[in-house]
Formats: C-alpha cells, structure tokens, sequence
C-alpha cells in the first residue's frame, strides 16, 4: 500500500488498541488479550473511509454486546495528530472511521513527489521470477491463444516488477522432438514436389503456405542439388534454413506486440548439454522410477500423480523429459526463486506430472505456479469466427493485429481471468466510444491533459498549490477520486499475488469512471484560483495514475483523441 494509506491504517489500529487499554485502565471495559482485527474500506462510501471490526472480535474477551464495547472504544478515541477525523458506530458494532482534509492531500502531494513510480512497492523483496509465456511451436505462425497468453504473460512480468520482484520474460523454443522432425518432414516433400510432382503429403503432415514458401525459397539458392542427397541430410538443411526465420518471424511479431524477452531459451540445449539424459539418471537415482515393457516409467503414484512414461522402449525419451529439464535448469540451475508458466488449459494433466517429477529431484514444486488460460473466441456481428476476411484463413496473432489496434488487442486480452473463457470482440475494439473499454480508459486520459492544455492557451497559469489549498478538495466526487487513487500500490500487490493483470486492468477503467464522475461535477475553469490549482492538481494525479496504469499493460496513454 501507499505510504499516506499505510500511516492511517497504522494509526486507526493504533488509536483504536490504545482506546480499549485506556479504558481497561478507567475500569469502562475489564482486562483482556485483545485479539487482532481487520480494518477494511466499506463498500459504500458514506458509511466512513474506513470500518474496523474490533467491536465483534474483542466481544468475547470483553463478555461484552459489541455495540456497547464499540460506544466504549470510540469515547476514549484520541484522534489528535492522526488522519482520523471523527468515528461513528453502525450495525452491530463497527467503528466507521472518517479521515479528514490532511490525508486527502497528502494522498496527492506523495503522488506528485513519486510521479510514475507511484504505485511502487518492495513488496516482492526482490525474488527472481521468471516468467515463461507464449513459446508457440516454431514451426508456423502463432495462433489467438498465443496473442492471450502474449498479452497475460507480458503484463503480468511488468505487474511483478513493479510490485518489487527482480522479473525476466523467457520464451521456450521447441527446436527438438517430434515437431521439427514433421517439420523437417514436411519442408523435405515440399521441396522434391518442386521437381516431382507425384510426391505426395501425408495427411498428419504440415500443410501450410509457409512450408511452401521456405521450400521455394531453399530451392531457388540452392537448386536440386539437395535431392540425389540422403533423406537425413535433405531435411537436416532444411530445418537448419527454415527454422531461423520462423523463430526470428516469431519475434518480430512478438516485438510488434510489445513483447520483448530477456532469453530465448532453446530446448535444443538440454538436449546438447547433457541435461536431458542428466534427469533421466536422477529420476533413476530417486528411487522413483520402474521398467515396464522396456519402457522407464516414472512413479506419479507417489507424489499424487499418475505413472507416465520417461524413455520409451525404443530407447527415446518422451517429450516430457525436456520439459522436466527445462525447469530443472530454472529453478535450479539458474536459481530463480519462482517460475510462473503460462499454459493453455489443455495442460491441465500435464502439470501434476512436472510438479511430481520436480519432487523427486528434491525441488520445491511450490516454487513452479501455473496460469491455465482457457480458449478466445473471435466475433464479428455478434457471430463467432474462425478466419480472417482478407485471407480467408484462420486468424494469427498477425493478422489479428491487422484489423484491431494492439493497444485495444492487450487491453481486451487482459479484461478477463485467464481462467475463464473470453469473447473477443472485433467490432468493439475498433469502436470509438465509452463502449470501448480501452477507448474509455484512454480518453479520461487525454481529457485530463487537455484541461491543462487549454487552460494554458487562454493564458491561466499553472502552479504548485499548497497543503492548504489541496485540502479545498472535499466534495464525494473528489474523495471518491482520491481514494481510489491512494488504492493503486494494494492493486498492483493484488494483482502481483493472484498473477492476475486483469485486476490492473478494471482498476484503470474504475480510476477513469471517477475521474468522468468528479469532472461532471467539479468545474475546473472559471472558479476561485486555489480551488481551481487544487483541481488541476487533482487532474495531474489522475493523469500519472492512469499512464501508470496504461504501461503497464503496455497500453499507450495519448494526450489527445
């Protein structure tokens, strides 16, 4: 939480404790351990800033009704030197808590010292957390669910970082397995039809434009100087020309997305360095593994899990087997404190197994927490689609970013749970108007930096304004808008434990909801000049909360629309 938040919740658990040891001491109430209690922010703001539920907690220590101890507590309350400006009891026993002029302000002038990093916090102690997201198969284009998991993953490690984790981003390239060898497959028979037309593809091969073009496009530097040579060495070039460009069309289009990663870690390197067949000979060496029909199978059993397969009885390890390495080498190898992996929710089962295997090697699998993202689904006219209108094909992350702005793209990709399932609407994201979600956001935005703008062009000079003149701010509208303000640091911490940026994103669009209400209220031009400074200042504040907001789902935050 903010430091201004912090020092009130320090002090009404202060001032509300010292009341009932006070009046332990006068003989009002008898001597009793005073349990904790929780000081919470009502839902309705007329009934205080704050609610403490000391009353109903201390009733059984005080053999007390807690309205009588409530009526107690509040008559030897003392508010003086604290943001407490009175208390008033309601229902059953709680202590309703107003603060006064000097908190508001003081919400607004830590603002405009912390500017963009209000909303900060070391809440993170500095944990390394790698974030692992997207790693689409390098062998075609990235689908819808990547563009979900893009925008989740990317926002999340921003959220983590600024809640005070040392986050790095991490794509894993499938460069090993049965994906390139059908990879390596389907470039080979695409390049010998060029020459033989009677080559035929088999159905469970790659079939796309983009097999087509990189066997083209192999053929034209290297002629047919590849087919008299072997099956093996064909697809070995193949694969070695073909998978660089997919892998850097990868990130190029992640980059037009905003994505940049701090690695690109290739699962090729477990394979050459060893660690593959490492983990194999730990998992032996655990004691948790058995041999049936020559297959090694690894004992789920004893961690919860089902048995599955290691190596099978062919001798090849199953694609699981790098999978454990590969977090084996974050956790371990490489030490980060906590991996976070975002997965389709078709990983349902797989999880369990890397988490047992990881105890079987001695790591904490608590220390590797998955986000499973269910499907999007893509409509247009109230209808469901699949392909795009230009192509006619199914739509990419690429031609999603064709026809939506990216600013609307990771917003609206980041309006839902990942765990639930999520309608993106095409025609929305395009629409100019308060329907917009991200249009919303963005306007408040652009309508706060306008009021300054154009109170400078008729001349109005803008100046710092004092504590006194900040405490003129007392109307609901404006304490709304305050209050919801001071809430940016616990949203980001919120938003940070639950690895949800959706929580980023509701806070952006309720700060824009306030400021709407506040400005259809409060006039700015043609007041008193220091309450006229004073909701400029306000304004300013908005303004830094909202791009805060805005960057870090990597959302721009325009000046004018």
């Amino acid at each position: 939480m903010s430091i201004i938040v912090k020092k009130a919740k320090e002090q009404i658990e202060a001032v509300i404790k010292n009341a009932a040891l006070k009046a332990m001491e006068n003989g009002a109430l008898c001597q009793a351990e005073l349990p904790a209690f929780t000081t919470e922010t009502p839902a309705n703001r007329e009934h205080g800033d704050y609610a403490v539920n000391a009353a109903m907690v201390w009733a059984r220590a005080f053999k007390s009704a807690p309205r009588k101890i409530a009526e107690i507590i509040t008559e030897n309350a003392d508010f003086e030197g604290t943001y407490i400006d009175r208390a008033e009891i309601a229902g059953p026993g709680f202590i309703n808590l107003f603060l006064n002029d000097s908190y508001y302000a003081d919400i607004l002038l830590d603002i405009e010292e912390k500017k963009e990093s209000y909303g900060s916090s070391d809440f993170g102690q500095n944990k390394r957390i790698l974030v692992e997201f997207v790693s689409a198969n390098p062998t075609g284009p990235m689908h819808i669910g990547n563009a979900r998991g893009g925008a989740l993953g990317d926002c999340l490690a921003s959220v983590l970082s600024f809640a005070g984790f040392d986050t790095e981003r991490e794509f894993y390239i499938n460069d090993a397995g049965n994906q390139i060898n059908k990879f390596g497959l389907s470039l080979d028979l695409r390049y010998l039809q060029l020459f033989d037309d009677s080559v035929e593809m088999p159905e469970d091969s790659y079939h796309g434009a983009d097999i087509i073009a990189h066997a083209k496009a192999f053929a034209e530097i290297n002629g047919d100087s590849y087919v008299a040579k072997s099956e093996e060495e064909r697809r070995k070039a193949l694969v070695e020309f073909a998978l660089p460009k997919n892998i850097q069309g990868l990130h190029d289009d992640l980059l037009k997305y905003r994505i940049e990663y701090d690695t690109w870690f290739k699962e090729s390197t477990l394979h050459q360095n060893g660690e593959t067949m490492r983990i194999i000979e730990l998992l032996k060496n655990s004691g948790h593994t058995y041999v049936k029909e020559e297959a090694l199978w690894f004992k789920g059993s004893d961690f919860d899990s089902e048995d599955f397969v290691l190596v099978r009885s062919n001798g090849v390890p199953t694609y699981v087997v790098p999978d454990i390495a590969y977090h084996y080498n974050k956790l371990v190898t490489r030490g980060f404190d906590k991996a976070i992996d975002i997965l389709g929710a078709d990983h349902h089962g797989y999880v369990p197994r890397l988490k047992a295997a990881l105890t079987a090697l001695g790591v904490d699998a608590n220390r590797l927490d998955v986000v499973l993202m269910q499907m999007v689904r893509l409509v247009r006219d109230g209808e469901v689609i699949k392909a795009s209108k230009r192509s006619g094909k199914a739509i990419t992350l690429v031609t999603l970013l064709d026809e939506v702005p990216i600013d609307a793209a990771r917003f609206f990709f980041n309006l839902r749970e990942a765990n639930s399932h999520f309608d993106f609407d095409l025609d929305l994201a395009v629409e100019q108007s308060s329907q917009n979600p991200v249009y919303y956001v963005q306007y408040a935005h652009a309508r706060v930096c306008s009021i300054s703008r154009n109170l400078v062009a008729d001349g109005v000079a803008i100046r710092d304004c004092t504590k006194d003149e900040l405490k003129l701010l007392n109307t609901p509208e404006e304490r709304e808008l305050i209050m919801c303000l001071a809430s940016f640091t616990d949203e980001v911490i919120a938003a940070a434990k639950a690895y949800d940026p959706t929580k980023i994103t509701h806070y952006a669009s309720e700060v824009a909801t306030r400021f709407h209400k506040f400005y259809s209220v409060c006039r700015v031009k043609g007041i008193d000049e220091p309450l006229m400074q004073a909701r400029l200042k306000l304004c300013s504040a908005t303004a830094t909360v909202i791009k805060t907001a805005l960057n870090l789902l990597k959302v721009d935050a325009p000046e004018s629309m």
